[in-house]
C-alpha cells in the first residue's frame, strides 16, 4: 500500500490507489475484510466469482477485464497474467521512469494483493486422482501476483493468510489507512513461504505420478 493517505482512484500520485482480491477461498470473513477495505476507500479489482460475492455484500467492484481492456480466456486459465496487472504491482514508487512509463501505458497503481491459492494438495489428497484433474488444480496466476506483490514490499502489501486481515485492520485503524514497512516485509515473507511449499507440494506429487522410465 502505498506511502500516504487513501485514494479512490487508480491513478492518484499517493495512497491505496487500487486493490486485487484474489478469486479463491471465499468465506464470510473474506468478504468483511472485503468490506472493510472498500469503507476505507480502498477500489477493489477481482474477477469471476469472487467479484461476484464481494458485489453482493455491498462492494463497489471494478473487474479485472475492465481494467486491462482484455477478457478472462481459456476457460478462466488466463485472467490476471497481463502487464497492466503486474506492472501495477511491480512499478517501483518515486521512480521517474516507471512513473512515466505507467501514465503512457495507462497502468494502475496497485498497492495490495489478497489471494488465496487453488487447493492443489486437497485435490490431490487422493492417490487415484485422474492426472487431468490435479493439474487444473495447479494455480499459476495466484503465485504469479503474490510474488510480485512480495517482491514489491517496500510498497505493496500482500495478504495470503486469513489469520492476517485482522493485524491488516487494526494496523490500517491506527496508521490513517495505511500499513507499515515492517507489516509489508513480515507479510510477504509469509506469501514466500506459501509459494514454496506450494510448489514443492506440487513437485512432490510429481515425482510420485511420473517416472524417469
Amino acid at each position: 500500500m502505498g506511502s500516504s493517505g487513501i485514494n479512490a482512484e487508480y491513478m492518484g500520485s499517493s495512497g491505496i490507489n487500487a486493490e486485487y482480491m484474489g478469486s479463491s477461498g471465499i468465506n464470510a470473513e473474506y468478504m468483511g475484510f472485503g468490506k472493510f477495505l472498500s469503507e476505507k476507500g480502498v477500489r477493489l479489482l477481482s474477477t469471476g466469482g469472487t467479484a461476484r460475492k464481494l458485489r453482493e455484500a455491498g462492494c463497489e467492484v471494478t473487474d479485472v477485464s475492465a481494467v486491462t481492456e482484455y477478457p478472462e480466456i481459456l476457460n478462466g486459465r488466463v485472467k490476471t497474467l497481463h502487464p497492466v496487472i503486474h506492472g501495477g504491482l511491480l512499478a517501483v514508487r518515486g521512480n521517474a521512469d516507471h512513473d512515466a512509463e505507467r501514465e503512457r501505458l495507462k497502468i494502475p497503481q496497485i498497492d495490495m494483493v489478497v489471494a488465496s491459492l487453488y487447493p492443489f494438495e486437497k485435490a490431490t489428497a487422493d492417490e487415484g486422482v485422474d492426472f487431468n484433474v490435479a493439474i487444473e488444480n495447479i494455480d499459476i496466476g495466484g503465485p504469479c501476483m503474490i510474488r510480485a506483490a512480495a517482491k514489491n514490499c517496500r510498497a505493496v502489501t500482500v495478504v495470503t493468510r486469513a489469520e492476517q486481515y485482522k493485524t491488516l485492520m487494526e494496523t490500517m485503524a491506527a496508521n490513517d489507512g495505511q500499513t507499515t514497512y515492517k507489516m509489508r516485509q513480515q507479510f510477504a515473507k509469509a506469501a514466500f513461504e506459501l509459494t514454496h511449499s506450494y510448489d514443492n507440494a506440487i513437485q512432490k506429487w510429481f515425482n510420485t505420478r511420473v517416472t524417469e522410465e
